[in-house]
């Protein structure tokens, strides 16, 4: 409730000339609130005061979630306190988290001015490490998100995964285009070592995020180096995640998995931030979505390959591909070949192709030195080690003819007599070919 102090210094900065924004930001008060107290002026019935609402039991539990999550914004506190019964209004969280933290925003170190953007103009993307939270969610791997966001309409998507290398970032960037329903003119990012690499103030693509570029029909620009501000509208979004999504999630419910937490940042998204005003642009960033949508680039008729690729060549003794240390098997007739080596962005099952022919597919192990077989792999490698040849037709016993006596005397005595051989009659000497007949 305003009371008539309160509404006096509304009404004093209105006439100052601060705008309903201004003064939102100064008192506390929404825009809406401010809006209305000015309209139509105090009302005689006055509400129950402050001091009522937010009791010392209130303020002790504000305390407790602040010393455990000291960045915790005041939305997500008065989202907790009404879940537990609390009857007050956003304001008045808001006042007692300053009374706790102190304000959340201060006086910047220089000026800035807003970057005006048209429709489908420019999306920004960059990475945010979790490592912190992996730790605290008691995860082993690595997390950081990918975001990225249309700088217009504001509507952004969240994808955690566990590496932030190129294929990673090309998976991040292709499911933002199918989920925003088109390619923007141009993608703004810092200088990732994982697109290109730095000269000075030039910063050079490497060649597959150059064909990444082409294969969507847009650009990928780099901010100047210490020049982050130039994309400050994906940057601002990672502060929320860290002070409002994640500690929300934990208060929740750990989740089990990186599935279940990408599962549950589309929802948080799509609840709390696509369905509700921007500060900013005062409109729905869905709503907005559906305007920029007419200006975006249609999608590529084929999907980008994001597959993490490489080519090995297979032992030319043994029938195995090596792995991160392990050895997968491959089908006998493979050995010394070279074979293409195919896993998907956050898999764990590799497929091993010979000529465009799939000749294997492992799940990946953990662990070094590892042999994995495929059942058949091994029987044929068996076999062929052993001469075992299955295609060939079984040996059969031939029943022998009648013995020979000379050959009865071989076997049975071990010695037997020859007749001499008569040399000049087998070559004569001396004849004609006609008398040797």
């Amino acid at each position: 409730m305003m009371n008539q102090e309160k509404y006096v210094k509304v009404r004093d900065l209105h006439a100052q000339g601060w705008t309903i924004s201004e003064i939102a930001e100064e008192t506390g008060w929404h825009r809406t609130t401010i809006s209305k107290y000015l309209k139509e002026g105090l009302p005689a019935a006055a509400r129950p005061t402050e001091s009522t609402v937010m009791t010392e039991q209130w303020r002790a539990r504000i305390g407790a979630m602040l010393e455990k999550w000291p960045r915790l914004q005041a939305v997500s506190v008065h989202n907790k306190l009404r879940a537990l019964g609390f009857t007050g209004s956003y304001p008045t969280v808001v006042r007692a988290v300053r009374d706790v933290r102190g304000p959340r925003f201060r006086a910047a170190d220089q000026v800035s001015v807003p970057i005006y953007t048209d429709p489908g103009e420019e999306a920004q993307f960059d990475f945010c490490e979790l490592d912190d939270w992996a730790d605290r969610f008691g995860w082993k791997a690595g997390l950081v998100c990918f975001g990225m966001i249309l700088s217009w309409s504001r509507w952004r998507i969240w994808w955690f995964t566990s590496s932030q290398d190129r294929e990673h970032t090309f998976e991040g960037m292709v499911r933002f285009f199918e989920g925003a329903g088109g390619v923007p003119m141009s993608c703004r990012t810092d200088r990732m070592g994982a697109l290109g690499r730095s000269q000075g103030r030039r910063f050079e693509l490497f060649a597959p995020s150059i064909g990444f570029a082409a294969h969507h029909g847009t650009t990928i620009a780099s901010c100047q180096a210490r020049d982050a501000k130039r994309k400050g509208k994906i940057e601002r979004p990672f502060s929320s995640l860290q002070a409002t999504f994640l500690p929300e999630i934990e208060a929740d419910g750990i989740p089990v998995d990186l599935a279940d937490l990408n599962r549950r940042a589309a929802v948080w998204l799509d609840r709390r931030v696509h369905q509700i005003e921007s500060r900013t642009t005062g409109e729905k960033p869905a709503a907005r979505l559906a305007v920029e949508r007419e200006f975006l680039s249609p999608l590529p008729i084929v999907r980008f390959d994001t597959d993490y690729v490489e080519v090995r060549r297979v032992h030319n003794v043994l029938p195995f591909v090596s792995i991160d240390a392990n050895r997968y098997s491959v089908p006998p007739d493979a050995l010394g070949h070279k074979v293409e080596i195919r896993r998907a962005v956050d898999a764990d099952l590799v497929q091993i192709r010979l000529a465009g022919r799939l000749i294997a597919t492992h799940r990946l192990v953990g662990g070094r030195r590892v042999d994995v077989w495929n059942p058949q792999h091994r029987r044929d490698a068996e076999a062929a080690a052993l001469g075992w040849h299955h295609d060939r037709p079984p040996l059969q016993l031939i029943e022998p003819r009648e013995h020979d006596e000379h050959i009865d005397r071989l076997y049975l005595h071990g010695d037997y007599d020859v007749d001499p051989v008569d040399l000049e009659r087998r070559y004569p000497l001396g004849l004609d070919a006609e008398d040797a007949g």
